[in-house]
């Protein structure tokens, strides 16, 4: 099993920590420790450490969610070491033992030890990979969403916090009572804006909680926006298996990835921060042209795969992304339809960047698969392809393939592919989502006239043509010939 006192074990193929562990002192506390936080930040801090550099700014790892309760064994089991295997185009994979998580924390076993681990003046950094989902705002109105049975759990007097935002803020308040300047939030989810919106829902909540405390933070919390670019499939037992037998490791729960890494981050910090732009961070003033160039490139781009190719029969991106048609799909909504709505992007080549993407997800060793890809969709769409459409629409610009992407969906949601086979989506809206596309053969516009995802879409006569015509293609003549029309 990867433990500290196995690593002298290791075999010399795979790189190991070359720092010592028991000299390193938190000074990040990190809420949703996935693959990609395990594959991203924490990747990036370890290489700072190899390096001689960071080793006060080690991570203590959270989770809220009663499923968090199998990675705090995991990591309790392997001293909170993990395997991280880069997955070349090639199919060569480069393994590495990452050591940058020191300690994690179960909140729903024990909040007091979260809220004074963040509390504490050696934590400088609050950061989060918490998804879309996890920011608890309406997806038309972008207000905090006070009715969560969760939140007003967490609001209520002497209530131990059940939520990121009653952990956090109770710790800031506590740090504001002991005379402690405050932490950096850092968000690093795939939400345009992610440190506004943080900013927006954690004001939101201490405001709830006490006015005072609300606007004291809103006044001296800094919430960096960011943008994070690493694909990461999930972790599968095949790659536990293929990871023990190349590198000789018994590890519960690895990381795999794509050599192609990025991260884009304001740099606002209250209390100071690690020396990220050693390791390859890029520390900007503004972040916003970085990361809609990356939602509505490549995280829209996923969106335009993962229906289409999983109703014609692909489970896999790398399927998609090497078939001709869906390449010329994917390449012509970049050019014609994303690109027109993105600022210009400093030291980015925008045309090296897409070929760039259609090469990355033509990896096939990565193996990541359309069924993550279309997972949380209206999490997704709203954020990542809505915008496009409304831009468009405004400017007078092209929304067809944008339209399609929707349609896709809405075919997707009917629960079968073209060949029959059932569909297991998932979806915090699975059963109004599904019980609308069940409607679409008798009322074709039942999917977008859920004004809680589309907003006002539904109103513009424009995008229902568009729409309409391709979920009428999908219906009639499949995935494939649809997208063949759409080259016309």
């Amino acid at each position: 099993m990867l433990t500290d006192s196995a690593l002298a074990e290791l075999p010399a193929s795979l790189a190991k920590p070359s720092y010592d562990r028991s000299a390193l002192t938190a000074g990040i506390v990190h809420f949703g420790v996935g693959g990609f936080h395990r594959a991203h930040q924490a990747m990036y801090l370890d290489q700072l450490m190899n390096a001689g550099l960071g080793h006060d700014w080690a991570i203590c790892g959270v989770g809220v969610l009663p499923g968090d309760a199998r990675m705090k064994q995991v990591m309790d089991e392997q001293d909170c070491l993990y395997t991280l295997v880069v997955k070349n185009p090639d199919g060569t994979r480069e393994g590495r033992v990452i050591g940058s998580i020191i300690e994690y924390l179960f909140a729903p076993e024990d909040p007091e030890a979260v809220i004074e681990k963040m509390a504490s003046d050696a934590v400088r950094i609050v950061s989060l990979t918490v998804t879309e989902g996890g920011y608890n705002f309406h997806h038309v109105t972008g207000d905090f969403d006070a009715e969560n049975p969760d939140v007003v759990h967490d609001l209520q007097a002497g209530a131990a916090p059940r939520t990121t935002f009653g952990l956090v803020t109770e710790a800031l308040r506590r740090r504001r009572e002991r005379g402690l300047e405050p932490f950096t939030v850092m968000s690093c989810d795939n939400i345009q804006g992610n440190g506004d919106v943080a900013r927006k829902m954690f004001t939101a909540f201490a405001s709830l909680k006490d006015p005072a405390l609300g606007a004291w933070v809103a006044e001296n919390v800094p919430f960096p926006n960011s943008m994070v670019d690493r694909i990461t499939p999930v972790t599968t037992d095949e790659d536990r298996q293929a990871i023990a037998e190349e590198f000789g490791v018994e590890d519960g729960w690895p990381v795999v990835c794509e050599p192609f890494e990025q991260w884009v981050l304001e740099d606002h910090f209250s209390r100071g921060r690690p020396p990220f732009e050693k390791a390859g961070v890029q520390l900007v003033e503004d972040v916003e042209p970085y990361e809609l160039m990356k939602l509505r490139l490549l995280n829209a781009s996923h969106q335009g795969m993962c229906y289409f190719g999983y109703l014609a029969g692909y489970r896999y991106a790398h399927e998609v992304a090497q078939d001709p048609l869906f390449a010329r799909f994917l390449l012509d909504y970049m050019d014609r339809e994303a690109t027109p709505t993105l600022q210009p992007v400093p030291g980015i080549d925008l045309e090296t960047y897409k070929r760039t993407l259609i090469e990355r997800f033509s990896n096939e060793y990565v193996r990541d698969t359309l069924a993550r890809l279309c997972a949380e969709s209206s999490d997704r769409i709203p954020k990542w392809l809505l915008p496009v459409v409304r831009i468009n629409l405004e400017n007078g610009g092209e929304i067809k393939r944008s339209a399609a992407i929707v349609a896709s969906w809405a075919r997707y949601d009917e629960g079968t592919d073209e060949q029959g086979n059932r569909i297991e989506v998932v979806d915090r809206l699975k059963d109004t989502l599904m019980a609308a596309a069940a409607r679409q053969h008798q009322e074709p516009l039942s999917f977008i006239s859920n004004r809680e995802v589309f907003g006002d879409l539904i109103d513009n006569e424009r995008f229902v043509t568009e729409y309409s015509e391709a979920l009428a293609s999908l219906h009639d003549r499949g995935a494939k010939e649809t997208l063949r029309r759409l080259e016309s």
